[in-house]
């Protein structure tokens, strides 16, 4: 017994550290600034990569949330309209609540699929599966 002890020991100073942190998700910072009538999301590109979602569904949810119209022009987003970068930054978080996070796990590392005609949300990490609920407004144009 001694021995497999010693073993285990020896076993476990060999592994590598690892480093257990529950905030290794964090969205870089929004660079959202107001100029005149308008709203302009610099670095949309950037959060929707990092979210890896594609841009028309972020697109499509900003809008919505924000009940304004806008563009995507190259890699940022034209809103008309004057909004703060909190109130932006409050729409990408209840985005990646409903649309990125596992409600299982909690870890970002999902994506959506189609299953028998409903679009759902699906965890590569746990493998928990999770309906998609069609949002209702019509002030959407992008």
């Amino acid at each position: 017994m001694e021995e497999y002890v010693n073993l285990l020991d020896r076993a476990l100073k060999q592994m590598p550290s690892t480093k257990t942190s529950d905030s290794r998700f964090v969205i870089p910072a929004l660079k959202v600034f107001i100029e005149g009538k308008t709203t302009i999301f610099d670095n949309f590109d950037v959060i929707c990569d990092y979210m890896n979602r594609e841009r028309v569904h972020v697109m499509k949810f900003l809008l919505n949330e924000l009940g304004t119209a806008g563009k995507i022009v190259g890699d940022r987003v034209i809103y008309q309209g004057r909004f703060s970068r909190d109130a932006v930054e409050h729409q990408i978080q209840r985005y990646m609540a409903e649309y990125v996070i596992c409600w299982e796990c909690k870890k970002p590392d999902t994506h959506f699929e189609k299953q028998d005609r409903v679009l759902v949300l699906k965890c590569d990490a746990c493998g928990a599966i999770r309906p998609i609920m069609k949002r209702r407004g019509g002030k959407t144009k992008s």
